[in-house]
């Protein structure tokens, strides 16, 4: 605890879930947090328990984004870490049946809001006083590499923002700037929204079983584990780590038994 003092960090969709969690753990290891989405309701009690600053935006939004990065110069003077986190599923289905409208909602929020995450990051973490530095973090997904045949535009995404993360470090690198970047892909997290779907389940017993099944740890991750790992790439402690993936889904997609 406390080796993030003295630094500002960004969590994009920090109101629930593996977002909410990294905002939790970047203050408990002494950042200053700005979390952003657009549950005002949720964004409420995140702020009440951590003391976490709340930016109401859409990663999609370029105007957003201008904003956001002028609160941070004003009001800050500085950004450090940057985990963008933000992302959906809503209106998925197989190539075969996605809406063409879904699709794009998906890749606007998915990646095109990454990439926008990245880029403010950048451009502030270059002014950096002390100068250019800063680890920018990326929420892929296990599903990077096992593509789901009922979720087309996500497994997409998720695939597409390796190669971003990837672009980003060795942009960065290559500028002779110390901005870092990488990705990390979570397996089955247990978080409310998970536990919401288990609940209403006809069978929830057998439905938690699926879900614990997919790992050979026989569980879901949990969300402190996940936002241990974002805290670690923060850290300086990460300070040679750039352009890699971190993969933390219980062995999920690691291989299979022969036969």
């Amino acid at each position: 605890m406390g080796k993030l003092t003295g630094k500002v960090a960004l969590v994009t969709g920090g109101t629930s879930g593996i977002g909410r969690a990294a905002v939790e753990r970047l203050i408990a290891d002494g950042a200053k947090v700005i979390f952003t989405g657009s549950n005002e309701a949720a964004a409420a009690e995140v702020t009440a328990a951590t003391g976490a600053t709340f930016f109401k935006s859409r990663v999609q939004s370029t105007d957003d984004w201008v904003r956001f990065e002028a609160m941070v110069r004003s009001d800050f003077g500085r950004l450090d870490i940057a985990f963008a986190n933000a992302g959906m599923e809503r209106g998925d289905s197989s190539v075969e049946k996605i809406a063409i409208e879904a699709w794009e909602e998906l890749i606007a929020v998915n990646l095109t809001g990454v990439m926008l995450t990245a880029q403010t990051a950048v451009r502030l973490m270059r002014d950096n006083p002390g100068g250019p530095t800063g680890s920018i973090i990326v929420n892929s997904s296990m599903n990077a590499h096992n593509a789901m045949g009922n979720f087309v535009a996500y497994s997409t995404t998720k695939t597409a923002v390796l190669a971003l993360t990837k672009s980003t470090a060795i942009h960065c690198a290559t500028e002779g700037m110390q901005i870092r970047c990488n990705a990390i892909l979570p397996g089955v997290v247990e978080t409310d929204m998970i536990r919401g779907i288990i609940n209403k389940s006809p069978d929830s017993a057998a439905a938690r079983a699926a879900y614990e099944g997919m790992s050979p740890l026989k569980r879901m991750g949990k969300l402190e584990e996940i936002a241990a790992l974002v805290a670690f790439l923060a850290s300086d402690e990460a300070s040679f780590i750039s352009g890699a993936e971190y993969v933390i889904d219980g062995a999920s997609t690691a291989g299979m038994l022969g036969v």
